[in-house]
């Protein structure tokens, strides 16, 4: 038999998932914390509106830094790397990308003397960005998911033993959700 003691103590031991959800909470608010103190110096991000500086996106651990010119990204990428290593936290050099658009200035940006990788496109949450600034790589990308979906589902088109009315609705639930992003 258990007593009222040991439950009513054996709520106030946080669970995994408590401790989970505040380490990321507090993840979050470190990041926000570099980000405003690396960029609190002056404006380097890209206008946003007319009196505001958009200088990063950030979602979980992945961040795009923003800058007009080589000069502020470069002076950036060292004050992000300089402000999360006085908080423990590094950034990966093998992870690390440059995605340059509308520029002719082919100098590269570096970390602690390592050269960064220079791309044409890169993906930033589902969304493919390229030099091209459309969104025609998106939208091919989201094609060739829905039609290897599709492609998956070979013999349930060619079922003689399934109804039409059944097809569409696999198709429906199964092939339009892939690619829900494009038609909506």
């Amino acid at each position: 038999m258990q007593s009222r003691a040991w439950r009513t103590a054996d709520r106030r031991i946080p669970s995994k998932d408590r401790i989970q959800t505040r380490l990321s909470t507090l993840f979050l608010l470190v990041v926000d914390w570099i980000m405003k103190t690396s960029t609190s110096e002056g404006k380097r991000g890209i206008q946003w509106t007319a009196q505001n500086q958009l200088d990063d996106l950030d979602f979980a651990d992945d961040l795009a830094l923003l800058s007009h010119t080589h000069e502020q990204m470069q002076i950036k990428t060292a004050s992000v790397a300089a402000v999360s290593v006085s908080v423990g936290l590094n950034i990966h050099k093998g992870k690390t990308r440059v995605f340059k658009y509308n520029t002719e200035n082919s100098n590269p940006i570096t970390l602690d003397g390592e050269t960064l990788e220079d791309v044409e496109s890169f993906t930033y949450l589902g969304s493919i960005i390229d030099e091209q600034g459309g969104s025609d790589a998106d939208v091919r990308a989201m094609i060739g998911k829905a039609r290897a979906a599709f492609l998956q589902l070979k013999n349930i088109w060619n079922s003689k033993q399934l109804s039409t009315n059944i097809k569409v609705r696999i198709f429906n639930t199964n092939i339009k959700t892939v690619s829900s992003t494009v038609w909506s």
